[in-house]
């Protein structure tokens, strides 16, 4: 048992010294996949409606593709150190990016988890949804970078919040 326990402690110090500063996000990340996969689960079955192994796999498609998007932040991390590196400058982060990325992420599984929650019956309080919807928009645009391929056109539809024309 104590060998089993040593090891358990040398792979989780491994994954929380691997992950930094990252570690926090992603693990939030993971819960509110958990938390959301369970409450569309509840929220079909309170409605009478199927939840299909169809569903349930998309489902968990969609969760594995959102670590891809952390990794891909990581991935974009370690090329700006590099870069910045190379420039012999040293940067203040490790994993800006796929930081800002994982919480935009729990943001999303949040709204997601509260909309499954309404959807079961339950009364949301209601300051408790537009503080999430606040912390994303925030977190949008902190970090908004103009797409420089966007023609004028396309800028000024985004602006007045009309994607479609």
């Amino acid at each position: 048992m104590e060998k089993v326990k040593a090891a358990f402690i040398a792979i989780w110090g491994a994954v929380l010294g691997f992950l930094g500063v990252l570690a926090v996000p992603v693990f939030l990340l993971v819960g509110c996949n958990l938390i959301d996969y369970i409450t569309a689960f509840i929220a079909c079955k309170v409605n009478g409606h199927e939840f299909t192994s169809r569903k349930s796999l998309r489902g968990i498609a969609k969760k594995i593709l959102m670590w891809l998007l952390v990794v891909v932040g990581a991935i974009v991390d370690r090329l700006l150190i590099y870069a910045a590196e190379v420039a012999q400058i040293r940067p203040p982060f490790k994993f800006l990016v796929a930081c800002v990325v994982a919480i935009w992420l729990v943001c999303n599984e949040l709204i997601s988890i509260l909309e499954n929650i309404k959807a079961a019956g339950v009364k949301l309080p209601p300051f408790l949804e537009p503080l999430i919807k606040n912390i994303k928009k925030q977190t949008e645009d902190k970090t908004k970078i103009e797409d420089p391929e966007q023609t004028p056109e396309e800028e000024q539809k985004e602006k007045e919040g009309n994607p479609n024309g």
